[in-house]
């Protein structure tokens, strides 16, 4: 017995000891760095040719790991924001892109496009690269137009032509599976749940998503015509030969030059002077923005949220970074603390969200409404959706800025269940449920809604769909009645909403810097040095954090065991998140993102 004690005695402090040495290697670790850090600044070469790769979809903004001492992919957020610091810094002469096969939507190329120019204006060079332009959407050709010179790979395929939408509609198959959808949605243009309710399109979702494709269609191609410099009517001409060959395109313009992606980067590296160093924009704005961009006596609070809107906390800051959603207990911290930092003297906040729980939704609008109150003024920025409950937490805000392209509003609810407990007994499966108290199983995957329960439920989106259109209409200072017309669950372009009052201003990120800085009081020409909102944590502070038991921690072990994910996984999971919960609802899913 005592032979045992002692060796699991001598397991356990080898065990120790291991755990011991790896802190200590990994102190020494980043120490080292730390200390090479200093001596060589923040490691960039003399004279810099920056790289980027937009041949994948794209986030609008992820909160970084603190283990993430490597590249990541980049947001739109790190393209803007880097290409704007990159603008001003002497040692970058340009930027090489590769672009053609992310299918970006119509709003994200316009936010790029904007950054594209914003960095040329600086006296900086862009060279895209397109091996073919392979979805029929214009996004892809619309962010390669921010560049001084498009090339393409000889016969490769340029496929551009418009706008489309397709949408999969489940009702045929519940109804030969005995599946009962029930959900309630306020109103008739709320169309989120349609899929589990319809056979095809219903009217006014038909209405709704072709007014839709249409105004991305006229904004993307005005843009596209405009900064090639051809005559509208020409270009949209030319689209309508598509798909074409590369040759085609370079006869009419739409690009300047082919050759191969080596070449098109030789060409940059010419241009860039022969002793130019290529480095991807991941990797420049990783060792520049917190020297720059970002400082603790920033006077404008940057929080960035994009994501479904769910109650609770997502971790922010462990090890594996945040979930891909907004939390209402992060986002509205996140708020509270910018407005009652003193040196804080307003709040952006840019938003990228199809909406989600009502709770969290009402809790971020709160501490917007608070910020306010407190003298904080609160400008929202757009990213490519800001619908539904995205909508809501913005409506309060003293501005809000969209891209043409945005998808914004749907101001309406949804709510219901799918029932298959007959569905469940065709497989010869039973199930029975026990419940205590009238309502206890209203939410119930086995049993359909009473017509009471149904009635209730009704009652229930009604009450929160009046709030939804009073606090809009408080918000944004429109009357009652009008709102309500322009309500209706219905998503609109932000170039159809400016005018309808349910925004304020079209443009990007850098248009809604501008009205923050005259909230705040800062200069036309004076630059913004942004205070980040929640405060990242170290990578010391988050491990402690990952091995204290707390949620942080389980997440993390998943994310290790999960990193790689099987696409049909992925789409059985997105299809389980758009499923209705049971729950009154904010979402605006389903919406089209780019021609199909």
């Amino acid at each position: 017995m005592v032979a045992f004690l002692r060796w699991i005695r001598s397991i356990v402090v080898g065990t120790l000891n291991g755990v011991a040495m790896f802190a200590l290697f990994l102190v020494l670790f980043f120490g080292v760095l730390f200390v090479i850090g200093l001596s060589t600044g923040d490691g960039m070469p003399g004279k810099i040719l920056l790289t980027l790769d937009l041949r994948s979809p794209l986030k609008d903004s992820a909160e970084a790991s603190p283990l993430d001492i490597g590249e990541r992919s980049p947001t739109v957020m790190d393209i803007v924001l880097a290409l704007d610091q990159a603008g001003r810094d002497p040692r970058v002469k340009g930027l090489f892109m590769r672009v053609g096969s992310a299918g970006l939507s119509v709003p994200r190329a316009e936010e790029i496009d904007a950054a594209l120019k914003r960095f040329r204006a600086t006296g900086k060079f862009v060279i895209a690269q397109a091996q073919g332009f392979d979805s029929t959407g214009l996004g892809d050709y619309l962010a390669a137009t921010g560049a001084d010179e498009i090339w393409m790979q000889p016969h490769g395929v340029f496929a551009t032509s418009g706008a489309g939408a397709s949408a999969l509609f489940l009702r045929g198959l519940f109804d030969k599976v005995n599946a009962v959808p029930q959900i309630a949605k306020r109103s008739d243009f709320k169309s989120a749940a349609d899929m589990y309710m319809e056979k095809d399109y219903t009217g006014p979702d038909r209405v709704q998503t072709t007014a839709l494709l249409q105004s991305w269609y006229d904004n993307a191609t005005s843009a596209s015509a405009a900064a090639r410099g051809i005559d509208g009517k020409t270009f949209v001409s030319d689209l309508q030969t598509s798909p074409q060959f590369a040759e085609a395109a370079l006869r009419e313009k739409l690009v300047d030059r082919l050759g191969y992606d080596d070449e098109a980067k030789d060409a940059a590296k010419t241009r860039a002077g022969s002793d130019a160093k290529a480095t991807t924009l991941s990797a420049y704005w990783k060792a520049t923005q917190n020297s720059n961009e970002f400082g603790g006596d920033g006077r404008v609070a940057l929080i960035e949220a994009s994501g479904e809107i769910v109650d609770g906390t997502a971790g922010h800051g462990g090890l594996m970074g945040s979930d891909d959603v907004i939390a209402g207990d992060d986002l509205s911290n996140a708020i509270r603390t910018a407005t009652a930092d003193k040196s804080v003297k307003a709040i952006l906040l840019r938003i990228d969200s199809p909406g989600g729980s009502v709770a969290a939704s009402d809790q971020i609008l709160d501490a917007v409404k608070k910020a306010r109150a407190a003298g904080k003024p609160v400008v929202i920025s757009m990213g490519a959706l800001a619908a539904s409950g995205g909508y809501y937490v913005s409506c309060a805000a003293d501005k809000i800025v969209a891209e043409p392209g945005t998808l914004t509003g749907s101001i309406g609810v949804l709510t219901g269940k799918v029932s298959i407990g007959k569905t469940l007994a065709m497989a010869g499966v039973t199930a029975d449920e026990i419940g205590v108290g009238k309502n206890a199983l209203f939410d119930s995957a086995i049993t359909p809604y009473t017509p009471e329960q149904w009635a209730a439920l009704n009652a229930q989106a009604d009450a929160i769909y009046a709030d939804f259109t009073q606090k809009v209409a408080t918000g944004r200072k429109l009357p009652l009645s009008q709102v309500q017309d322009i309500a209706k669950g219905r998503v609109w372009t932000g170039a159809d909403a400016k005018p309808r009052g349910l925004v304020d201003e079209l443009g990007g990120f850098w248009t809604a810097v501008a009205d923050v800085k005259v909230l705040a009081g800062i200069g036309a020409d004076q630059r913004v040095v942004f205070k980040r909102f929640p405060e990242r944590k170290g990578f010391f502070e988050a491990l402690g954090e990952a091995f204290s038991g707390s949620a942080t921690g389980v997440r993390m072990m998943e994310g290790l065991a999960h990193i790689e994910q099987a696409p049909l996984a992925q789409a059985v999971m997105r299809a389980a998140t758009e499923a209705p919960r049971g729950g009154v609802e904010m979402r605006a899913t389903g919406l089209p993102a780019q021609a199909e």
